[in-house]
């Protein structure tokens, strides 16, 4: 019989309401037990939400219940480490929003306080489960392309404005672009080629206002293959997601993954045989020659599903397979957007270290 891990949520904002608790709840064995919310309309929300949770305002609540085994944290940037520090000090397995942290230090920090605790430490790693990167993943495993020797990945929104109150457009440790959807594209990265030999990067600030980045570009440098990774907030006409270029040929693939928008929609992948299935107007396309033939056309995106993440975490929890996302490689995005800074503030190639 499969055994039920309690989960303590500290977070209702969007992080914590659009993507950790309906994934939380749409696995067997995993049970949320307790919310921590603390503005009126998060502590309503999650009342008329998640009615069989208890939701509470202080953490120290979550910390210090011991039937809680999984603590998944959805909280400001700033608040990973004394979060995620204090949950593992009190015997808990802890599932923390990406970015892991501020810099290496502190993700060095919690890796080794998770070692000492046997805990689990993991990251919200998402994008992994994206339907459009396991098509990558499949399509570059296929050698149908040839050698790979260029790769460029995209994650733009068109917002002119700066939204009032939000903490990532504040002049704060861990806010900006960069962090937030430049994690997402440098966990891809190094989940396909690995870490890089250098890194240059360009980071700006493109709207009136603006105090922190957004707009960057990266790349990447690996022997014979380059990286380009870039992400901007002024971007109204949609640009190619993925494009990715090899010996005998290329693919191009536009569109984001479908679940967050089904999220925001209020739907859970629990019980829904659609979930994460992209339109076919959304698949890639490929033009390539592949043993003598010219092949073209749309390459059927693959089944994503964000709950996987939970469901993998469980399942290390209860020894039942082994961790996906491992904070040392959570570890190497943060490394990753340490150098990035410092590519930009020096204006050159900085060798990865």
């Amino acid at each position: 019989m499969d055994s039920t891990v309690n989960v303590g949520l500290i977070g209702f904002g969007v992080g914590g309401q659009t993507f950790h608790a309906p994934l939380i709840t749409s696995i067997k064995g995993l049970k949320l037990t307790k919310i921590r919310a603390v503005k009126d309309a998060q502590v309503a929300a999650a009342s008329s939400l998640y009615p069989e949770a208890k939701i509470i305002a202080d953490a120290e609540n979550i910390f210090d219940d011991p039937s809680i085994e999984l603590v998944a944290i959805s909280t400001p940037n700033t608040s990973h480490l004394s979060l995620a520090k204090a949950a593992l000090l009190a015997g808990k397995h802890v599932m923390l929003d990406k970015p892991f942290t501020i810099t290496t230090a502190d993700a060095d920090e919690l890796m080794a306080l998770a070692m000492e605790q046997n805990k689990i430490l993991t990251v919200y790693h998402s994008r992994r489960c994206d339907s459009d990167f396991r098509t990558l993943q499949r399509l570059i495993q296929s050698e149908l392309l040839g050698r790979i020797v260029e790769f460029e990945s995209r994650y733009d929104r068109f917002r002119n404005y700066l939204r009032p109150g939000a903490w990532r457009e504040e002049a704060l440790p861990g806010s900006g672009i960069l962090y937030d959807l430049g994690a997402h594209l440098i966990d891809q990265a190094l989940v396909l080629f690995g870490l890089p030999d250098a890194i240059d990067a360009d980071l700006r600030t493109q709207r009136k206002g603006a105090r922190v980045d957004d707009n960057f570009e990266l790349t990447l440098h690996y022997p014979g293959l380059k990286v380009i990774l870039k992400a901007g907030m002024l971007v109204r006409e949609p640009l190619p997601r993925f494009i990715l270029l090899g010996e005998q040929g290329s693919f191009v693939k536009y569109g984001m993954d479908v679940q967050e928008d089904a999220l925001k929609a209020g739907q859970k992948p629990a019980g829904n045989n659609n979930w994460g299935i992209e339109p076919q107007a959304n698949w890639g396309k490929i033009n390539t020659e592949h043993n003598g033939v010219h092949l073209t056309g749309a390459i059927e995106s693959e089944v994503g599903n964000y709950a996987d993440l939970y469901q993998n975490v469980y399942d290390a929890i209860t020894g039942k397979g082994e961790l996906q996302v491992k904070p040392g490689q959570a570890r190497n995005t943060i490394r990753v957007i340490e150098l990035a800074f410092q590519s930009n503030i020096e204006k050159r190639t900085v060798e990865f270290s």
